[in-house]
């Protein structure tokens, strides 16, 4: 995503209503600044310590508002699915010396079909001011890295339809796009 540009898309939830049945809710994703910040001298990319669980609870719930979303995400949840007794997912950041300023959240897929383990790139967020400082790009690198140690044959992500910088900062680090077929279908457990 290029700093300098403004992006906006429109988004829909669905929200059930006091009779029960469900309606399209129009959310417009926040727009990014123009601002434009010195990229840090040193950027580290690194796996997320205990001590970023502040920063990074922050910069999904800046995610989560940039689609539109509030985030349910804690300090407590990310400290449980990060560094729990069955870590959930893994995260990687982007140190900049003073503050984090990007993640990438991976969490595991497999296809049994296939016998193929594959790693989902779930979230990717750089902050505003920091997009198209080449954050983004190490990244992904080093979830491609982080995939290929576990054993992994693919990396997967997702963007919204809507979303055309993304899918093309996506095609333009060879991830090819496919087809969505079917339908996921959702049970909740409590």
């Amino acid at each position: 995503m290029s700093t300098g540009r403004r992006q906006a898309a429109l988004l829909f939830s669905k929200t059930a209503s006091p009779d029960g049945t469900e309606r399209k809710r129009e959310a417009t994703m926040t727009e990014d600044t123009d601002i434009t910040q010195p990229r840090p001298p040193v950027v580290v990319i690194r796996h997320a310590r205990a001590s970023d669980l502040p920063e990074l609870n922050e910069m999904i719930a800046a995610l989560a508002a940039h689609h539109g979303d509030a985030s349910a995400m804690t300090p407590d949840k990310l400290e449980r699915d990060l560094f729990g007794p069955v870590p959930w997912i893994s995260a990687l950041v982007a140190d900049g010396g003073e503050s984090l300023i990007g993640y990438a959240i991976l969490v595991p897929l497999y296809r049994a079909d296939e016998g193929k383990r594959g790693m989902d790139l779930h979230h990717l967020y750089v902050r505003d001011g920091q997009r198209g400082n080449g954050i983004g790009h190490h990244l992904v690198k080093r979830a491609r890295e982080v995939a290929r140690s576990a054993g992994c044959d693919y990396l997967s992500v997702s963007a919204a339809t809507g979303n055309f910088a993304a899918h093309r900062f996506y095609e333009h680090l060879d991830f090819v796009p496919r087809p969505v077929t079917g339908m996921r279908y959702l049970q909740a457990l409590a």
